[in-house]
C-alpha cells in the first residue's frame, strides 16, 4: 500500500512545475506534459518515488542515526522546523553554514560555545561582566542559536540529508556529495535530478506541496524510531529472561566490563603510537 495517493498529492498541487522555458532536460523522465507554458510533474512517478524515499528513510531511523533536514527558502521554514522536530531530527532554515559538512569540527566548536556561554549564566561567571560585555555575550548568543540551535544535539556527521529545492541549496548538496552522504530531496522540473540518490518530482515552491511531502518522509521516520525502541525493548527483555533474577547486576557488570575495554583498548593504542614515534626517533638517529 502506497503512502500516499495521486489525489492526494493533486489536492496539494504537487503537480505543478515550473515554466518550459526553465526547465531541465534531465526532468523529462517525471513530466508528464506541458499546460500553457508550465510542465506538468507524473504524480504516478512521484507516488512511487515517496514510496521508496521513504523506505529509506525509515530504516536510516531505526538504524539509530540521523537525518539532516535543510530548506532555507520561506515556504518551507515553519513546515520543516514542525516536523523535523517532532521526529527529533536536526534541521536548518536559516543561511545555510558553509563547510557545516565539510568542515564539521568548526561548527561544532561554534554550538559548544552557546554551551560555554549557557554555563556562565548558571555559574554566575556572567554576573560578573560589566554590561557591555553582557550585551556582548547575549547577542552572540542569539545570533547562535538562531543559526545553529537546531543542530546543537548533532554530535557527528548526518547519515543523510533531506532537501527542499536542490537549487537553492546548491552548497548543502555539494557538501554532502564530497562527503558521500547520501541525499533525498524534492526535485522541481527546473533542477539537476542527478544530484540526488532518493529523488521525490514535486513542487518545491508551494507550501501545501512541501507540508504533504515531508508529512510522509516524517511519518516514514517516525515508525522507524518506534520500531528501534520496541526491538530495544524486546532484546533488553530478552537479556533479562536469559540471566534471571541477577539481570540488572549482570547488565551493570557488563557495562563495566566494556568500559573497561575500550580503556584498554586506547591505552594500547597509546602505548603503540608511544613505540612507533621511538622506533622512527632511533632510525633517524
Amino acid at each position: 500500500m502506497s503512502r500516499t495517493n495521486f489525489d492526494q498529492l493533486l489536492e496539494a498541487g504537487v503537480h505543478f512545475g515550473h515554466l518550459k522555458r526553465k526547465w531541465n532536460p534531465a526532468m523529462a523522465p517525471y513530466i508528464f506534459m506541458e499546460r500553457n507554458g508550465i510542465h506538468i510533474i507524473d504524480l504516478h512517478k512521484t507516488v512511487a518515488k515517496v514510496d521508496e524515499a521513504a523506505e529509506a528513510l525509515k530504516g536510516i531511523a531505526k538504524a539509530g542515526k540521523k537525518i539532516l533536514f535543510v530548506a532555507t527558502k520561506k515556504q518551507a521554514k515553519e513546515t520543516v522546523a514542525q516536523l523535523a522536530t517532532s521526529v527529533n531530527m536536526p534541521y536548518v532554515i536559516e543561511r545555510w553554514p558553509g563547510g557545516m559538512l565539510t568542515n564539521f569540527p568548526t561548527i561544532r566548536k561554534a554550538v559548544k560555545k552557546m554551551t560555554t556561554i549557557d554555563k556562565m549564566q548558571t555559574d554566575g561567571t556572567f554576573n560578573n561582566l560589566s554590561k557591555r560585555e553582557k550585551l556582548q555575550v547575549t547577542r552572540q548568543r542569539a545570533k547562535l542559536e538562531k543559526n545553529l540551535g537546531s543542530i546543537a544535539d548533532l554530535n557527528r556527521l548526518p547519515s543523510a540529508l533531506f532537501v527542499v529545492d536542490v537549487m537553492k541549496e546548491q552548497i548543502a548538496v555539494l557538501e554532502a556529495i564530497k562527503l558521500g552522504i547520501p541525499i533525498f530531496a524534492m526535485v522541481d522540473t527546473n533542477s539537476n535530478p542527478d544530484l540526488v540518490d532518493y529523488l521525490i518530482p514535486a513542487n518545491d515552491d508551494a507550501s501545501k506541496s512541501i507540508e504533504v511531502i515531508l508529512s510522509t518522509m516524517c511519518a516514514a521516520i517516525q515508525e522507524g524510531l518506534e520500531e528501534r525502541k520496541v526491538e530495544k525493548a524486546d532484546s533488553a527483555a530478552a537479556a533479562d529472561q536469559e540471566d534471571g533474577e541477577d539481570a540488572p547486576v549482570k547488565r551493570e557488570r557488563r557495562g563495566k566490563v566494556k568500559k573497561e575495554l575500550i580503556h584498554k583498548d586506547d591505552a594500547e593504542a597509546i602505548k603503540a603510537k608511544v613505540a612507533s614515534k621511538y622506533v622512527k626517533n632511533e632510525d633517524e638517529d
